[in-house]
């Protein structure tokens, strides 16, 4: 008898059904250096950047771990996608980078066109709002490789920098603070513990008190982009070190932008921790240990300024409507 791909479980229709789908959202992403259109072999980007002395591209990967896993529970897909495009415009803001373009890789075990849609408009809309064009990307059905409701995601971001202007924390000094930016929840890092925790207590539909919310709309939160907040700072300011906080803490995440010889002075009482960090370390009886290591326990940017700065760097950041905290500094 023979066999046909379509038996085996890829609908080529269904993919090309999809393209024709996001055509409309990937199309609004396009800023002025795009050339061409969707459905070529690979995304063109015009290489010429005017005022630049010494342009240096900047590019960084990522996912958004098993936070998929709520988004299917709550079947509420297009927030993931904007979380993907946040965390990588915000990695590459630690290098002092502006995003230039954006491609992401969607694997699923079979193709929901409405939902494979929901996570492309998502990651548009984040795209729009950072300035960055969607130029192109790959969808893959594997069945087999996937269960048939689950989908994986990842992304890639190619971004710019002067050379001259490169923020890699080389000048940091003994006594240089730590300025912090709020972030709007567990971000993307930190749901294989949260949830091993949580879901064995409630459903994500429920409604908890102190979040104001279902817990699946707090886990949910999208995770912040702070490229509209730090990016106006870099030049005008003395900023020394930015530390994007993902897997592995505010003190994992920091120390990796710390010259060799300096360590980290943290006040972990120094700003509020949002009720979210609360309920998941008083509902498993977690370690503080792991809650410093595993989630951003409410900051997701942290700025390195030498101490006489500190206080004009606050002061900008507060007059953008921000709520900065100092909350430490390099020893």
């Amino acid at each position: 008898m023979a066999a046909t791909y379509a038996q085996a479980g890829v609908r080529i229709e269904e993919g090309e059904r999809f393209v024709r789908e996001i055509r409309k959202d990937v199309r609004s992403t396009f800023t002025r250096g795009v050339i061409g259109d969707l459905g070529a072999f690979g995304g063109f980007f015009d290489a010429r950047f005017r005022g630049m002395r010494h342009p240096v591209l900047v590019s960084s990967i990522d996912g958004v771990g098993t936070k998929l896993a709520v988004a299917n529970l709550m079947n509420r897909h297009d927030t993931v996608g904007q979380d993907l495009v946040n965390h990588c415009v915000n990695d590459i803001l630690a290098c002092g980078a502006r995003p230039l373009y954006f491609l992401d890789y969607y694997a699923a075990g079979r193709l929901r066109v409405d939902v494979a849609a929901a996570v492309i408009a998502g990651m548009a809309r984040a795209c729009r709002e950072n300035g960055c064009a969607l130029i192109g990307g790959e969808t893959a059905e594997m069945p087999g490789m996937y269960r048939e409701n689950d989908y994986d995601l990842a992304g890639t971001i190619v971004g710019i920098v002067d050379k001259g202007a490169i923020v890699d924390g080389r000048k940091i000094r003994k006594g240089d603070m730590l300025i912090g930016l709020p972030s709007s929840g567990l971000h993307t890092n930190g749901f294989s513990l949260a949830r091993a925790v949580l879901l064995k207590e409630y459903r994500v539909t429920s409604r908890i008190n102190e979040l104001g919310c279902t817990l699946g709309e707090a886990l949910l939160a999208v995770h912040r982009s702070y490229l509209g907040v730090v990016a106006p700072l870099l030049g005008r300011y003395p900023i020394r070190g930015l530390a994007h906080i993902t897997g592995g803490g505010i003190a994992g995440n920091t120390m990796r932008v710390l010259p060799a010889g300096r360590a980290l002075n943290i006040d972990w009482e120094a700003w509020p921790r949002p009720p979210l960090f609360d309920l998941i370390k008083r509902t498993g009886d977690v370690p503080e240990e792991d809650m410093r290591k595993t989630f951003n326990l409410g900051i997701g940017m942290v700025l390195v300024a030498g101490k006489n700065d500190a206080g004009r760097v606050v002061r900008a950041l507060k007059r953008k409507k921000e709520d900065p905290v100092v909350m430490g500094n390099v020893v």
